[in-house]
């Protein structure tokens, strides 16, 4: 999987986003269930999975910062 551009990112609706989020934190939290079972088998998943949300919510807190100021 790619990463996705910052600009691929910008251009999403703010429930886009949130949206993603959502299934991306969801992920997180079985791919750490998987492992914990030891039933994980693309550890690099967490890598991709964690930069995209960090991706996805620094776009968030963009949007939030510009339409509080």
């Amino acid at each position: 999987m790619a990463r996705p551009n910052a600009a691929d990112v910008r251009s999403l609706s703010d429930s886009d986003i949130n949206e993603q989020i959502d299934n991306l934190r969801r992920e997180l939290f079985q791919l750490r269930f998987q492992q914990a079972t030891r039933q994980l088998a693309n550890t690099h998943r967490f890598k991709e999975v964690r930069i995209k949300l960090a991706q996805l919510l620094t776009v968030q807190s963009e949007r939030q910062r510009s339409t509080a100021s």
